[in-house]
């Protein structure tokens, strides 16, 4: 599969995957869902618990969002995944927040997305490639 990377600068589409997924249109596994997020489980799973959190507003990344969604909308996002780390018992012992920005940061899906790992032992944050 190819994957082309996304240009953070260009317009919201809205047919991107996550768009459809938020529509009903592509089934997904959610785990959490309320009036400003949703959250599903990633089909490409890199711990035992992978989720993918998803704002329900149309942003590319996070510069798009931190710069034109309204306040009450950043912290209801940022409030909905601390939900669902609660929500599937992550707390604890702790997980990892992933997101990806632009080419560099190896964002492939035009729609603001938090990876949250957890499960295991995350280990390095970066290898050395």
């Amino acid at each position: 599969m190819s994957v082309t990377p996304v240009d953070p600068t260009q317009p919201y589409d809205p047919d991107n995957i996550f768009a459809k997924i938020l529509r009903g249109e592509i089934p997904s596994t959610r785990v959490y869902e309320d009036e400003w997020a949703v959250a599903f489980e990633d089909i490409a799973a890199v711990a035992p618990i992978h989720v993918l959190v998803v704002p329900r507003g149309a942003y590319v990344s996070w510069d798009d969002f931190s710069q034109n969604a309204p306040a009450q909308e950043v912290a209801g996002y940022v409030k909905a995944i601390g939900n669902v780390a609660r929500q599937l018992g992550l707390v604890e012992d702790g997980y990892r927040l992933i997101n990806n920005i632009g080419p560099n940061g190896g964002q492939i899906v035009p729609h603001l997305h938090v990876h949250l790992l957890g499960g295991r032992t995350m280990g390095p944050m970066l290898t050395g490639q």
